[in-house]
């Protein structure tokens, strides 16, 4: 099996500009399909899905549906449908953590209210379904369907454990396989069905899926402590100002002495910190193995994603998500 990080062809930047016309066709895509005849409905969809995401789910399905062999405007088609159920999800997920920054911007609702962005995340999730529906093929429509009610479950785990200090690692792993790494393996294997691939390479796509987005969620909670505001798009200590208990956290808990383990938990979900305060939660999270555990933890998981695409031929798609694994590490927002 080929090491993920064997012989890199060029920086990550390079190999994205290669995939530009990907990239232009996966926007033209999403254009076309999210439209209502309500322009109030356009106007929040437009704000969330035209913010400057990366595009990384859709462009996964395109990249999955090559490996399998299909190429014409079906897999960019199809690619909407990924980026519609993760706008959808962060419109709800907005309201519910009451997120004060989005992409570098306000959140929707903070602009037109709960109501309004809670409802157009349902016609994005309406939108979607409908769209993946229409290639025919059930087992693409079951797929998305599953994904949505296993991204609700996560939503709900992690809102029923929001401030426990007992959360654990077995319940974080139950949050993120839904809540993000679900969709991410989806977008891949529904590419790999679009171009009606073996049983073993769908399956093969769909674990580099699940693995490339458990790392991406553990790295998104170390940025959580780390990273630069403004590189972020959204502030930092964004989870501990909700409560939320992800990897560091549980790390930090369980190794932290009585007295900072305490001052910790009565952090949790107490509003954005205070400079200061922030500084002595990431000093912990160092001090205690909680950033370096998550990271090696992550870069075990992307070492598993790129081994999975070993049953490719070595093309330019395959040492593109090879790549695309590497970013997940690499990565500062």
């Amino acid at each position: 099996m080929e090491a993920c990080d064997a012989a890199r062809p060029a920086p990550f930047k390079e190999i994205l500009k290669r995939f530009e016309p990907e990239f232009k066709r996966i926007e033209a895509a999403l254009q076309r399909h999210f439209s209502s005849h309500i322009s109030f409905v356009n106007e929040i969809s437009a704000h969330i899905l035209f913010a400057g995401g990366k595009r990384l789910r859709p462009l996964l399905t395109v990249c999955a549906a090559r490996l399998c062999g299909k190429d014409g405007d079906d897999p960019y088609e199809l690619s909407a449908v990924p980026e519609y159920l993760h706008a959808a999800s962060l419109l709800h997920d907005d309201v519910v953590d009451a997120g004060q920054m989005r992409r570098g911007r306000p959140p929707a609702y903070k602009i037109w209210g709960n109501s309004p962005a809670v409802l157009v995340g349902d016609f994005l999730y309406a939108r979607a379904i409908h769209l993946a529906s229409s290639f025919g093929d059930v087992r693409i429509a079951r797929a998305i369907s599953e994904t949505v009610a296993l991204m609700s479950e996560g939503e709900i785990i992690q809102l029923l454990h929001a401030k426990n200090p007992r959360f654990d690692e077995e319940t974080y792993f139950k949050v993120i396989d839904r809540k993000t790494a679900a969709l991410i393996s989806t977008s891949c294997r529904i590419g790999a069905l679009l171009g009606n691939g073996s049983e073993r390479k769908v399956d093969a796509l769909a674990r580099y899926g699940l693995s490339l987005g458990q790392a991406f969620q553990m790295i998104d909670d170390v940025l959580d402590y780390t990273a630069d505001t403004q590189e972020l798009g959204k502030a930092v200590g964004t989870d501990l100002a909700e409560g939320k208990v992800t990897l560091p956290i549980v790390k930090a808990l369980k190794e932290a002495g009585p007295g900072a383990r305490k001052r910790l938990i009565s952090l949790l979900g107490q509003g954005l910190p205070s400079k200061e305060k922030l500084e002595w939660v990431r000093n912990l999270l160092e001090a205690t193995g909680g950033i370096a555990y998550t990271r090696r933890k992550a870069e075990a998981l992307i070492a598993s994603a790129c081994q999975h695409l070993d049953i490719f031929p070595k093309t330019q798609v395959r040492e593109f998500m090879k790549g695309l694994a590497r970013y997940v590490l690499e990565r500062k927002k």
